[in-house]
């Protein structure tokens, strides 16, 4: 992969990108940085050594796939002046922004460019993401490995089939981090209840939730059968468990993933 890559805006996701990219071999010199922001530009130089630019229009005349990392709400003043040189460039359009459909996407820019919605979480800052992914019905194959293989820089990149799907994405990985932070929270004040100081009982936590987590990706079992491998009838485990259920967990976690969902419907729409 060698093509030329501007980011329209230079914030935490979109230099968490352009690191991941580099880190993997990517040559920054490939990769220009577009903000109004002085300060998020010099570090983007003097961290990634990367082109940067305060001309989005100027940013974009040589490239061939420009990723939208802007906010929601100022999305359409920033992009609209892009549609001239999008055009001549026939650039692949990335956008990461969060209720920003491919259907407003076509009306700023043109209907003709190559567009994928995407959805990554915060843990990309660290390489560890999860990204969904949607392409317009124009989008190439070559496009589609492209806009993968940027993705993918910063951990797992997944396509999904309907863009309608960006929201459920929304639901269990985009704000997912934030779940886990809660109850990670949770067990720490737990644990401070039971005696431990809050740094065994922070360290504890967090090193058993990177341990499961690892277990769950490389066991060849699903989360279910490893829970069940873990809890011996009668054991502590077990009592855990059965407090947790009794208490609606799953219920829990349903009502609370369907309003993320709904949320997500309502800001896209």
């Amino acid at each position: 992969m060698s093509a030329k890559i501007t980011f329209i805006g230079a914030g935490n996701m979109a230099s968490s990108l352009a690191g991941g990219l580099i880190a993997k071999g990517y040559d920054p010199l490939q990769i220009t940085m577009s903000d109004v922001n002085e300060q998020a530009l010099q570090s983007c130089r003097s961290l990634l050594g990367v082109n940067t630019s305060r001309d989005n229009v100027s940013a974009c005349k040589k490239a061939e796939v420009i990723i939208l990392a802007v906010k929601p709400q100022v999305m359409e003043t920033v992009i609209s002046p892009l549609r001239e040189v999008a055009n001549e460039r026939n650039a692949l359009i990335i956008s990461i922004a969060a209720g920003i459909t491919i259907e407003k996407l076509k009306q700023w820019l043109g209907d003709s460019l190559p567009f994928v919605r995407c959805m990554p979480n915060t843990p990309a800052l660290v390489e560890a993401g999860a990204t969904g992914m949607y392409a317009s019905e124009n989008v190439s194959e070559r496009n589609r490995e492209l806009a993968k293989s940027i993705l993918s820089a910063v951990g797992l990149a997944l396509w999904i089939d309907s863009e309608d799907q960006i929201d459920a994405v929304t639901a269990v990985s985009g704000s997912g981090p934030a779940y886990y932070f809660l109850v990670m929270e949770a067990m720490v004040e737990a644990g401070k209840n039971l005696g431990l100081s809050e740094q065994v009982a922070k360290q504890l936590t967090l090193q058993t939730a990177l341990g499961s987590a690892q277990m769950a990706i490389t066991s060849e079992d699903n989360p279910a059968e490893l829970r069940r491998k873990v809890t011996s009838p009668g054991g502590t485990t077990e009592k855990a468990i059965n407090t947790m259920e009794d208490k609606g967990l799953r219920d829990t976690f349903l009502e609370a993933l369907k309003g993320a969902y709904d949320r997500s419907k309502e800001l896209s729409g």
